[in-house]
């Protein structure tokens, strides 16, 4: 087939991956975490689950330009074995973001209890782009803040003054998940992919790590937040999905 931009592919990864000719300047990955009783996320065993995520992130790589970026989205466990496989494959690590979900959780009395995921962040070279000034979040202590609008803060020296766009962003970041933030008369209902990952989430992303026109890979698209989000922001977008009635769901959403 021919690959085209601003396009959806439906199918296995591993088959798209080794025909795309295109480049990415960035990638987004929400894969198999092999935890969930979906048939696109069992796996036989441990062995054959980092099989099949080392497999996919080889060709991804590849399909990298000189100075893009991927983000990868995964539980705590898989993403030190991932995030260990990234630095041998030459990659360099920007960032291991915690993405607070403030989300319902498995009650655990023997460890602490986990309310987070990982966004592994990592570069194919030491230039790339980064907006900073896009993601800015706001301050928290607003009085002091409003003290330092009127006569600043005295720091080495200097007077600093408050951004008025907000602080810089850290790599915690705190977004509810989509079946709270979707919630119908105060309840939890069932969603439409069982792992989505909110729109705000997706946008800073995209805001961080390209520029208008740029080409971003969605793969493992699920219901195509990203392609959504890209779209929204006038950035190319390719999304490879394998499950039919996903495929259906992005193109709806994408009209």
């Amino acid at each position: 087939m021919e690959y085209k931009k601003n396009q959806i592919v439906k199918g296995d990864v591993f088959k798209h991956l080794k025909k795309i000719d295109f480049k990415f300047d960035l990638i987004i990955s929400d894969p198999p975490y092999n935890q969930i009783n979906e048939k696109w996320d069992i796996f036989k065993s441990e062995k054959e689950f980092f099989d099949f995520t080392f497999a996919w992130i080889d060709l991804a790589i590849e399909k990298l330009s000189e100075n893009g970026q991927i983000y990868i989205f995964n539980n705590q466990y898989n993403s030190i074995k991932i995030a260990n496989y990234l630095l041998t494959k030459g990659l360099k690590f920007q960032n291991w973001i915690v993405w607070n979900k403030k989300d319902g959780f498995s009650v655990s009395k023997k460890k602490f209890v986990s309310n987070q995921e990982v966004i592994l962040f990592f570069s194919k070279s030491e230039k790339f782009k980064f907006n900073y000034d896009e993601i800015r979040i706001p301050y928290e202590s607003l009085e002091r803040i409003e003290h330092a609008n009127k006569k600043g803060i005295l720091k080495n020296g200097k007077r600093w003054f408050p951004n008025p766009n907000g602080k810089m962003c850290t790599d915690v970041w705190e977004f509810s998940s989509e079946r709270h933030n979707k919630k119908v008369n105060g309840k939890v209902v069932k969603m439409l992919h069982p792992t989505p990952k909110p729109e705000k989430l997706i946008e800073r992303i995209i805001l961080a790590s390209s520029d208008e026109n740029d080409l971003i890979l969605d793969l493992f698209a699920g219901t195509g937040t990203t392609s959504f989000i890209a779209k929204k922001y006038n950035r190319q977008y390719i999304a490879i999905e394998k499950e039919n009635n996903y495929v259906s769901i992005i193109k709806e959403r994408l009209k």
